[in-house]
């Protein structure tokens, strides 16, 4: 997988780094903080975080993504361990890495504040599980 020896980047890739990706961002950091540093980024830039997902994401985690995080593209974020692409409709930004996974989420633009929700608790899951994968392997990396 990658590296044992420091705190491993992650990066949430998405074509616009406006909705799910800054959602995983701001996931990541609350529930992951710990084990990563933890990034997102697209390879278009949009001019704001998806309204939608900065209200629910308030609403839910008391988590104001407007105040910690903006839309950024591929080159203004570091090179990272761990990429991690959210399902994109025709293609997913490539960026160099050791470890990459395709979480294939819904976009929930546009959808009903229950079909946000699912997108959102799918993502903390997949945080969850990535951070769990992640603890086991160094685990077994250090033994």
């Amino acid at each position: 997988m990658i590296s044992t020896n420091s705190k491993p980047k992650v990066a949430f890739v998405c074509v616009h780094n406006s909705c799910r990706s800054q959602i995983a961002e701001a996931l990541a950091k609350k529930i992951a903080g710990d084990t990563f540093e933890i990034y997102s980024a697209g390879t278009e830039l949009k001019d704001r975080i998806n309204p939608d997902a900065v209200r629910l994401m308030k609403e839910i985690y008391n988590i104001d993504m407007e105040k910690t995080q903006q839309p950024k593209l591929l080159n203004d974020i570091p090179t990272v361990d761990i990429s991690i692409t959210m399902g994109c409709d025709v293609y997913c930004p490539v960026i160099e890495n050791q470890y990459t996974e395709d979480w294939n989420l819904d976009d929930p633009t546009a959808e009903s504040d229950d079909k946000f929700k699912a997108v959102i608790v799918e993502i903390e899951q997949d945080v969850r599980d990535l951070k769990a994968k992640y603890l086991a392997y160094r685990e077994e990396q250090n033994k």
